[in-house]
């Protein structure tokens, strides 16, 4: 044993120095990475760094916006003084690594042909906003955005539907989705509530983990982001500074960061933001001290958006972009997004001794070892046929839909739901979401009409015998007209039943039309333009009127409340979500979804989450507003109703065991099968630094049949009761936790027991 013991080392040296063609498939990948980048130019190994946007996004920017337009726009591009033919070029040369806002299979194959005529040649990575399926791309299928899938507390279904993505990704010969989302959102006024798993860490980080795994284990790189804070901007608005202790950081948004780590995520992009003072991509500590030495990330980092060249021209901590280049690259990223700048810039600074070609080897064998894990090299490109195979098919079409039907939270039934086929002949149907494919949410780009599920087409497929008026009040809520309200007013009357769909507008081809998404952040939450005007005049009919909420951020919604006898919550619910809603709606589907995010009454609530410190609201709000919620984290309502009852009683336990386990007796007391969403709640009474009033740890879907009891357990290891103490080590301190378990995070709808650490 001591002499193979001895010969190991030597004979791996051996292995790792024998020369090997990197087109060999059966070589070790190590090995192979070693021989490419031996034979790479320094221009070639900038050029793996560097990622562009494709030739038709060039092409089509190029004449429509101004060299001005390019400073504050981060979603279309285009490179003054350089020509398509000119990045043409660059790929043939090797000098391009990645492209990105290519959304077509013609084309990725057509830049893929050129990348591999350099010497050596060098496949792209083709990169893609795949954020609730692959839905930039026409033919694919447009899942429910991430807001409405973490409603369901579906883990599971997370992972399906990442899994589905990257199949649909990899027949468009796309390998990189820049997803998930895994930053908890805490202020609704930031425009990308709609992109994440909502306010609480527990759950962000169990749909973030499945997401990742989804992606990684189906061929797709997944990319972790934003690392980090972006979600809780000093002023709602996305890419203000972040001023966050680190005890929040380590409470509240690090968790499903590293949470995917473990996962195994390929990738992570930094933030837009500052954070304390320092920009994301320019931060050695976020970067090296806390991604990759605590948390061991082996993976690579790519920028956002231009952000490192917003190190000089927002920021202000680099004298030019050469410098910010500098910054970013000791800071640990390994990948710029986007821009022609970089190549010549590195290069230099490469030449000139201020950043060593060793560096750059480190992030470029990341780079190549992942081109190589992919198997790009072996099959650069897709067919026509494999594509039209497995985009859209129709096992992910049912996934889509069941994910919706998954995702719309009933709030409010006075007990007009559901309704009954043929009960209410003449039906108005009304607001700017009831027709337009805007209910398909952000990142989403136009599909085939035949394709996509309006809330309209959904009703009148569902009820045939009801005659469905609708009176059109346009697509854009800061334009309505106030003659369609009018009219929409007189319709009520003559109506049976009203059904108004408010909300937002996210498409991504009316950029600056827009009230939610992707920078477009508010300084209100309230109803934009004549909606909350349209919901009272249609509700004074005194007919029964539903309002349906198509939007990708929590809204202040106290008024239509007031009005409305149903009020469902429908998110960006994708492109069958007028299917799924009018599903719901009439009964064939039992709701079970339970808001992720809370609802405030109104924007001077903000902040306003579940798990607050107990000090939040010693002087509560007066005069105006109460200090809850409109709507609490983990509330939703069922077409039956569900008791509980026989709490563990964990008085009498101490920590003994390796784990607690907490069981409780869930009964559906209704006379319909359904879905209760079972969570559990710890509170840490007595810390010695102060604890939130209650943290989600557990949470469980249970499917009962009418009168059917079901017993639900959960194991509590110490993972669920350790905090950071005063000198931010995680500890589990001894002392008592009350232990929550029901239906919604209110006191109200909760047992509660206690268990004791001695």
């Amino acid at each position: 044993m001591k002499k193979l013991f001895f010969l190991f080392p030597v004979l791996i040296m051996t292995a790792c120095h024998t020369k090997v063609d990197y087109r060999d498939a059966s070589a070790p990948i190590d090995a192979r990475v070693e021989s490419l980048l031996s034979q790479m130019s320094l221009e070639q190994k900038v050029g793996q760094m560097n990622q562009l946007t494709g030739i038709e996004h060039i092409k089509a920017n190029s004449q429509t916006m101004t060299e001005d337009d390019l400073f504050r726009n981060t979603a279309n591009a285009y490179y003054p003084g350089f020509t398509p033919e000119d990045i043409e070029q660059m790929t043939r040369q090797g000098l391009v690594g990645s492209f990105l806002h290519v959304l077509t299979y013609e084309e990725a194959d057509y830049l893929q042909h050129l990348a591999m005529e350099a010497t050596p040649a060098i496949p792209l990575l083709i990169g893609i906003d795949a954020i609730h399926g692959n839905a930039k791309c026409r033919n694919n299928t447009v899942y429910p955005t991430h807001i409405g899938l973490a409603c369901s507390f579906d883990t599971a279904m997370a992972y399906t539907i990442a899994a589905q993505t990257a199949k649909e990704m990899r027949a468009m010969s796309m390998h990189w989705t820049f997803d998930p989302n895994v930053e908890v959102a805490r202020d609704p006024r930031w425009g990308r509530v709609g992109e994440t798993f909502g306010e609480d860490p527990f759950l962000v980080t169990q749909m973030g983990v499945q997401t990742v795994k989804g992606l990684e284990q189906n061929g797709v790189l997944s990319c972790v982001k934003h690392l980090i804070g972006g979600s809780e901007p000093i002023n709602g608005t996305n890419g203000s500074p972040a001023d966050l202790s680190e005890r929040t950081l380590r409470e509240i948004f690090f968790p499903p960061f590293e949470a995917c780590v473990k996962a195994g995520a390929s990738t992570f992009m930094t933030a837009h933001n500052e954070l304390n003072g320092v920009p994301c991509h320019a931060n050695e500590w976020l970067i090296q001290d806390i991604l990759r030495k605590e948390w061991g990330f082996k993976g690579w980092i790519v920028s956002d958006w231009m952000d490192i060249e917003h190190l000089c021209d927002l920021h202000h901590i680099a004298a030019d972009n050469k410098d910010a280049f500098r910054q970013a690259i000791e800071a640990g990223l390994d990948m710029h997004m986007h821009g022609v700048s970089w190549q010549k810039a590195v290069c230099d600074l490469v030449r000139e001794g201020v950043i060593s070609e060793k560096r750059l080897d480190e992030s470029v064998r990341m780079i190549l070892r992942s081109k190589f894990e992919l198997g790009l090299f072996e099959q650069p490109y897709v067919t026509k046929q494999y594509r039209d195979s497995v985009c859209f098919a129709p096992e992910h079409q049912a996934t889509a839909l069941a994910a919706a039907e998954q995702s719309i939270v009933l709030l409010k039934n006075d007990g007009i739901l559901p309704l009954r086929q043929g009960a209410y002949k003449r039906v108005l149907v009304t607001g700017i979401n009831a027709n337009d494919d805007n209910i398909m949410g952000d990142w989403s780009e136009p599909q085939p009409m035949e394709q996509v599920w309006t809330v309209l087409r959904g009703l009148r497929e569902q009820d045939p015998t009801a005659v469905f008026d609708f009176v059109d009040q346009g697509w854009d809520p800061r334009n309505m007209d106030a003659k369609q309200v009018d009219k929409a007013a007189a319709a009520a009357k003559q109506a049976d039943l009203n059904i108004v769909c408010v909300g937002e507008y996210m498409m991504r081809w009316r950029w600056l039309e827009r009230t939610s998404g992707e920078d477009t952040d508010r300084s209100d939450i309230d109803l934009v333009g004549l909606q909350n005007e349209l919901v009272a005049r249609v509700a004074a009919s005194g007919k029964p009127t539903i309002v349906i909420v198509i939007s990708g951020r929590p809204l202040g919604l106290e008024q239509v409340n007031k009005h409305a006898n149903a009020l469902v919550y429908a998110w960006e619910p994708g492109q069958f979500g007028g299917k799924a809603i009018a599903e719901i709606v009439y009964g064939e589907v039992n709701p079970s979804a339970k808001l992720a995010v809370s609802l405030p009454y109104s924007v001077g609530q903000v902040q306003m989450i579940y798990n607050h410190k107990p000090s939040q609201y010693f002087h509560p709000y007066v005069c105006d507003k109460p200090s809850d919620p409109l709507y609490a984290f983990g509330q939703g309502l069922s077409y039956t109703t569900f008791a509980y009852s026989d709490l563990s009683d964990l008085s009498d336990m101490s920590d003994s065991s390796d784990a607690v386990t907490v069981s409780v007796a869930v009964t559906n007391t209704g006379d319909r099968a359904g879905t209760e969403i079972v969570q559990l709640y710890v509170r840490d009474d007595i810390g010695s630094v102060t604890r939130p009033v209650k943290a989600l740890r557990g949470f469980k879907r249970v499917t009962l049949q009418a009168g059917e009891t079901q017993t639900v357990t959960f194991d509590l290891t110490d993972e669920d009761f350790a905090m950071y103490d005063r000198r931010l080590r995680k500890v589990v301190e001894p002392g008592t936790f009350t232990i929550y378990v029901g239906a919604s995070s209110r006191d109200e709808d909760l047992l509660s027991t206690t268990f004791t650490i001695q």
